[in-house]
């Protein structure tokens, strides 16, 4: 009987250890970086939020991503363009919804932009 029950506690340890092992958070899961897609997207999210213009903009177009660096705590050069849509900066609708408004204002922007989802940032003007 004592043999029986050595062999079931002996069984169960690996199956114990993976389940500590799913339970823990990993440095990976707990520092998940954005995109640089995700990082613009954001970033235009933060001007139309920031802006007393009467309507969303849009991104229109966005330049590639720099290469070198891939900690994202690190801030990257970020270049890309906006248009007016024909939404109203008080919708709740996304500017990926809205239509590019006809002859729209359209703007350059720049700046820098960190990749970590939880501690980042962008410093972008338009």
């Amino acid at each position: 009987m004592e043999t029986q029950r050595s062999r079931l506690c002996w069984g169960c340890w690996p199956l114990l250890l993976l389940l500590l092992g799913l339970a823990m958070p990993t440095p990976l899961a707990a520092a998940r970086a954005l995109t640089y897609q995700e990082a613009v997207r954001l970033a235009v999210q933060g001007f139309n939020q920031r802006s007393r213009e009467a309507s969303l903009y849009r991104l229109l177009q966005q330049d590639l991503q720099p290469q070198g660096d891939l900690n994202p705590d690190t801030p990257k050069p970020v270049s890309f363009t906006v248009k007016e849509t024909v939404c109203p900066r008080t919708t709740r609708q996304p500017p990926e919804q809205c239509d590019f408004k006809e002859n729209g204002l359209v703007k350059e922007c720049a700046g820098t932009l960190t990749l970590d989802q939880d501690n980042g940032y962008f410093d972008v003007v338009c």
